[in-house]
């Protein structure tokens, strides 16, 4: 545990590179070592030829002046005609051709070649021997051709056995150049795959916490507070996983406090707007009906302003409730053009009032969502497109499926939105420049915005179409309910 605290980002890199530079600084030590054994081999097995070849071809260059000088001195038989360098000659090429077949033998050759060599010499003695005995005898009675013949057989087999030799000297030299480069590929493949697997290693523990920390960011993002936050990995990584599970707790608790504070304040609000109601209806009660009295205006006026701050405290209390629905994550497949056309038909009365007409093109799409939030952000859309269309005007409504999300599009012919005013009127209690002509607390956007974050998707203002002025919304939300 201990060693686990003391990896960190940084230091779970420098070692995830050493580990995997290492087996890749072996393989290429491992080729330059078998790269110099190879040369090294190739240069002793070359010299060793070389020096076995000179030495051959010095043998067989031996074999043929012994030839020549024994050939004379056996042509020279009589000893009148003989002059007295003529034997210490050919004494002195036979000593240089036992010279030379010694230079061989030391070389280590192998077996057969050792044992031509011999046959060589004992077939160059066996001449001397008869060429000498000869001439003490002073009678050559010798088959001395067939003895030559036999020499320079002798000389002709050791020549082809030497190329063979050197055949095989060189194919084995060849084989085991084959041998080590396979050997080198197979290791050097073996390393290379431990340096590989190694950087997948750490990719792999680095891209597990990153994406724990970006779906712990997400789920704050999207008001998601009720897990916990545990990020593993580096103790770094760790450290930012506690600090957003710091930051999800304050979160939390602000959370609760902000829905006690609405809470109580709607009890509060409503409690006394039950008493003024019971008042404003009796006193209604006792007013007989006169459209010109003051006090009958006074007290419709007073009846008016009670039923909004009851609308008001409605508004706080939904608003204050939205992530606190036990419900909040049990979401179902839903068919949004169904809903969609439902609530248009709702809102069929509210719309001949105004003359305004509805220009609708909705596309079948299901999501996995909570059908009555779904609901409650189509509603409210078009309330505040109803509000803000002048009368004879068009709401234009698009539902489409954009890839993995759905898109839904509300626009009207109004006033429209400031840029300026665009990154707050998803504030709760936010007033706009046109908000003077409207009624409410200012909560219907922000209760949108939640709603929309509960199915992890987002709701912004865009730029109206060419030609057009009015506000244009747009909603983005996961087909499948996950970001």
């Amino acid at each position: 545990m201990k060693f686990k605290n003391f990896l960190s980002l940084k230091s779970l890199i420098i070692l995830g590179f050493v580990i995997a530079v290492i087996p890749l600084f072996l393989a290429v030590m491992y080729a330059a070592f078998g790269m110099r054994e190879t040369s090294a081999l190739g240069r002793t097995v070359n010299t060793h030829v070389f020096e076995q070849t000179k030495t051959i071809r010095l043998v067989l260059q031996k074999a043929s002046d012994i030839e020549r000088k024994a050939k004379l001195f056996v042509l020279l038989s009589d000893p009148t005609l003989r002059q007295p360098y003529e034997r210490q000659s050919y004494e002195t090429v036979r000593a240089s051709f036992k010279q030379a077949l010694g230079d061989l033998l030391k070389l280590h050759v192998d077996n057969k070649i050792a044992l031509l060599v011999n046959e060589l010499s004992e077939k160059e003695n066996l001449i001397y021997q008869q060429i000498i005995g000869s001439d003490d005898e002073n009678n050559l009675e010798l088959p001395i051709d067939e003895a030559f013949q036999g020499l320079r057989e002798s000389a002709a087999t050791l020549s082809r056995e030497f190329e063979n030799h050197v055949d095989h000297e060189f194919n084995e030299l060849h084989q085991l150049s084959e041998s080590l480069e396979h050997g080198l590929l197979v290791k050097g493949a073996v390393l290379l795959a431990i340096s590989f697997g190694v950087i997948a290693v750490l990719l792999i523990v680095l891209s597990r916490s990153m994406r724990q920390l970006d779906l712990s960011i997400r789920r704050l993002g999207a008001g998601e507070l009720a897990e916990p936050i545990l990020v593993n990995g580096p103790s770094d990584l760790r450290y930012l996983g506690n600090r957003l599970e710091w930051l999800r707790t304050r979160l939390l608790e602000l959370e609760v406090s902000k829905q006690q504070f609405m809470q109580n304040v709607a009890r509060e609000i409503e409690l006394p707007l039950a008493s003024l109601r019971q008042d404003a209806e009796l006193l209604a009660g006792e007013t007989d009906y006169d459209p010109n009295s003051k006090r009958q205006a006074t007290v419709l006026h007073l009846c008016a302003n009670i039923e909004k701050l009851s609308a008001v405290s409605e508004e706080l209390l939904r608003y204050s409730r939205i992530n606190s629905l036990p419900d909040i994550n049990r979401k179902e497949s839903v068919n949004v053009k169904d809903l969609l056309e439902t609530v248009v038909d709702d809102f069929q009365p509210v719309l001949s009032s105004k003359a305004i007409a509805i220009r609708m093109l909705a596309r079948p799409v299901e999501i996995a969502g909570i059908p009555e939030q779904l609901r409650a952000i189509i509603e409210q859309l078009l309330t505040n497109a109803v509000k803000f269309s002048p009368e004879g005007g068009e709401i234009r409504v698009i539902l489409r499926d954009a890839g993995t999300l759905m898109e839904l599009e509300v626009e009207d012919e109004g006033p429209g939105i400031a840029i300026d005013e665009r990154d707050h009127i998803f504030e709760p209690f936010y007033r706009g420049k046109t908000g003077d002509t409207g009624d409410g607390p200012g909560l219907g956007l922000a209760i949108v915005k939640e709603y929309v974050a509960n199915h992890q998707g987002k709701v912004e203002v865009i730029d109206a179409r060419q030609d057009q002025q009015g506000a244009r919304i747009r909603v983005q939300i996961p087909l499948t309910g996950e970001n």
